[in-house]
């Protein structure tokens, strides 16, 4: 056998054997990574493993720093004013201001009743916090999981199915005495007394209270979902540890 062929043969066998030592390599960092991988999933379950309580108490402290960045948004000067959550003047007192803005002393009506009520709401906001609180506090989750798998509204959709009309009864005085702080109620009872004076129109009496409540309701609702959305999907927002390891379930 000639050197060129033992040379041949020699760089055969060495190419095989390069070959299978990179492909067992290959497949050992391979099978390591699975394990590291298998072992990192073990961690984690053994690590974060929390029960329906936990879950409950992080939806509800989701909720309730939904709260308190709705107050302190919608409290500000013009936080209903100057936002969407705008009052609007209702439907059925818009034929009203209609008339009456043509009424000397109330060319303005729209205008300052439309303020009126965004102040009172303002106020209003200012107070919420304990009324909206005591009623995440006193919840339920009776299908915590759910919810936190759920969409990015489920537990502000939770909170309003389950206590809205507590909280719209409980906000009402609130509302109330607040669209008296500034005058607003009495400045309605003088539009609506000017309007049932004026020739061929019917006697009406509608009132601001039900309607300003529901709309300071909405405002606070929209806000909470918001801020549940901002900490499902951005983990920055996650500021405590309960929040992280709760709301890591559903990512």
């Amino acid at each position: 056998m000639n050197i060129s062929k033992i040379s041949r043969y020699t760089f055969l066998i060495l190419a095989i054997l390069i070959g299978n030592s990179i492909d067992a390599k290959a497949q050992f960092l391979d099978k390591l990574k699975k394990k590291a991988d298998q072992a990192e999933e073990v961690l984690k379950s053994k690590g974060s493993s929390l029960g329906k309580d936990q879950v409950a108490d992080g939806l509800k402290e989701a909720l309730d720093n939904g709260v308190s960045s709705a107050v302190k948004t919608l409290s500000a000067k013009d936080g209903y004013l100057g936002s969407q959550y705008k009052i609007v003047i209702p439907a059925d007192a818009q034929k009203v201001v209609s008339k009456v803005k043509h009424v000397p002393g109330f060319e303005n009506v729209e205008r300052d009743l439309i303020l009126k009520m965004n102040e009172g709401a303002e106020i209003a906001a200012k107070k919420a916090a304990p009324i909206f609180k005591d009623a995440i506090l006193s919840m339920s989750f009776d299908d915590a999981m759910n919810i936190l798998k759920g969409e990015d509204d489920a537990a502000t959709g939770y909170l309003k199915n389950k206590s809205y009309e507590k909280l719209y009864q409980e906000f009402l005085p609130v509302i109330v005495s607040s669209l008296d702080e500034v005058n607003a109620r009495d400045y309605w009872r003088s539009v609506v007394s000017a309007y049932n004076k004026l020739p061929f129109v019917k006697d009406v009496n509608p009132e601001l209270d039900d309607h300003v409540n529901k709309s300071a309701l909405n405002g606070m609702f929209s806000l909470i979902e918001k801020k549940e959305e901002g900490i499902r999907n951005n983990v920055d927002q996650r500021q405590t540890k309960l929040l992280k390891d709760v709301f890591a379930k559903q990512d």
